[in-house]
């Protein structure tokens, strides 16, 4: 598919002067990933608002919702999504060229169980996701931002992971997956300090069966990398 240069989108992001875990960079949007945000924008994205989501409203049905944060392009959502129709799938990405690929694999594999939201996860969790709503909660390969200087802006830290447990209700559980080691000790320290969790293995766990393995992921593994994934129950 031939790409074209797309025009600056017009994103949304609060005012407040803090650390995020993200930047802002616009990307290049392809013809197919600016069709499908113009075709299924209206139907599949939610807009932020500072008022609680009615989640079975915006899906039409009452059934178990996994949240996922930092999807990238979108192809392990779509997968995962398209594979347990018995769920429902909200993801949280900030980047335009993600939100439109992944709108275009929701076309392609006719998936009607996924939305999505493009703005800061803190704040949606704050203000657009009631308590114990949540039966799982997914982030996977999140920047490990490696530099020590940055380490300040990795997404999971106390706060956050103290939040999400708000939001999942008990017996929920939160799915995290990195291939920096550094960054899964981190996490690990981090998810094993919060009192609401408990790790369903003694360190890490093997990929569940429901986890994809990513096209950057199988890179990596042949390059000798290794995947941490991080599995904890919410009690």
């Amino acid at each position: 598919m031939i790409e074209e240069k797309s025009k600056k989108p017009v994103l949304c992001y609060p005012n407040e002067n803090k650390i995020r875990s993200f930047t802002k960079r616009t990307g290049r949007l392809s013809k197919g990933q600016s069709l499908a945000i113009e075709k299924f924008k209206e139907h599949f994205c939610i807009s932020y608002e500072e008022k609680i989501v009615n989640l079975p409203e915006i899906f039409g049905r009452c059934v178990p919702t996994i949240l996922e944060i930092g999807f990238g392009m979108g192809e392990a959502s779509a997968k995962i999504a398209s594979d347990m129709p018995e769920k429902n799938f909200l993801g949280v990405e900030v980047h335009t060229p993600g939100i439109g690929n992944l709108l275009k694999l929701i076309d392609e594999k006719k998936i009607d169980n996924l939305r999505i939201i493009q703005y800061d996860a803190v704040k949606i969790l704050d203000n657009m996701i009631s308590p114990k709503s949540l039966a799982g909660v997914h982030i996977f390969f999140p920047d490990p931002w490696h530099k020590v200087r940055h380490n300040k802006r990795r997404l999971i830290q106390q706060p956050l992971v103290s939040l999400l447990c708000s939001r999942i209700m008990p017996g929920g559980y939160l799915h995290c997956a990195t291939d920096w080691l550094e960054y899964a000790e981190q996490m690990l320290e981090t998810l094993e300090d919060e009192p609401s969790l408990r790790n369903t293995s003694e360190y890490y766990t093997e990929r569940p069966d429901y986890r994809p393995i990513t096209k950057f992921e199988k890179r990596g593994l042949k390059l000798g990398h290794g995947i941490w994934d991080l599995l904890f129950k919410r009690v």
